[in-house]
């Protein structure tokens, strides 16, 4: 999941598995597996950048109960 924020100002948090395009004209829009368009404040390149975050995060793997200290 990743927090976008639209244009009138609300705070999404949108699943980044479901993002299909982002495109600029000139406003940034996310286009969802649905065919749902959202328009957000952030820039195409924040948006990448949040996504692949939010992949290293999920592919990360936790570590063992006994390996923190």
């Amino acid at each position: 999941m990743i927090k976008v924020t639209t244009l009138d100002k609300r705070e999404l948090v949108l699943n980044a598995e479901l993002i299909e395009r982002i495109e600029s004209v000139p406003e940034t829009v996310i286009t969802l597996t649905n065919g749902k368009k959202v328009l957000v404040t952030q820039t195409v390149d924040e948006i990448i950048d949040r996504v692949i975050a939010y992949r290293q995060r999920t592919l990360r793997p936790e570590p063992a109960r006994d390996e923190v200290e």
